[in-house]
C-alpha cells in the first residue's frame, strides 16, 4: 500500500481540462519517486495515498492544487537582442539555470519591435490537469 517513506513507481497520462494530453510516460519508463517527500505534486502526491499495486485512478487538480494561477507580475520587458535569435517567437520556451531555483522554463509571451515580454509563470500555471494513474510498483 502506498504510504509514507515507500518508493513507488507510476504510469501516469497528464490532460488539460480541454482533454489535451500535456504528458504522458506509457509505454516508457515509470515514474519513480519516494512517497512523502513532495517530489511530485503534493495534491497528486496525497490522492494516491492507500493505493496498492495494479490500481488505477483519475485525479483532477485545479491550478491552487497544480502550478497555481496565473501571476501578473511575472512578465518581464526586455531587450529583444536578449534573447537568441531563434528564438524570438511567441511561445518559444527558453531554459535559463539558476544556482538558487535550478532550471527554469521563461516563454516568451510576445514581441513587440525591438521589445520582448517574457512569461516567467509556469507553463501549466492557471490549468486544471486531469491525470489518469496506474500504480506499477510499491516497495
Amino acid at each position: 500500500m502506498i504510504e509514507n517513506g515507500k518508493q513507488v513507481a507510476i504510469e501516469y497520462s497528464v490532460f488539460s481540462d480541454n482533454n489535451t494530453q500535456i504528458d504522458t510516460n506509457v509505454g516508457k519508463d515509470p515514474l519513480v519517486f519516494l512517497f512523502g517527500s513532495h517530489q511530485i505534486l503534493p495534491a497528486l502526491e496525497e490522492a494516491l495515498r492507500g493505493l496498492e499495486v495494479g490500481d488505477s485512478k483519475k485525479v483532477t487538480l485545479n491550478p491552487d492544487s497544480a502550478y497555481g494561477d496565473i501571476n501578473p507580475h511575472a512578465y518581464k520587458k526586455v531587450e529583444a537582442k536578449l534573447i537568441p535569435e531563434d528564438l524570438r517567437f511567441e511561445g518559444a520556451l527558453l531554459v535559463v539555470s539558476d544556482e538558487q531555483f535550478g532550471e527554469m522554463l521563461i516563454r516568451v509571451d510576445s514581441l513587440d519591435g525591438e521589445q520582448v515580454m517574457l512569461d516567467f509563470n509556469h507553463p501549466l500555471a492557471g490549468k486544471t490537469l486531469k491525470f489518469n494513474v496506474k500504480v506499477l510498483d510499491i516497495s
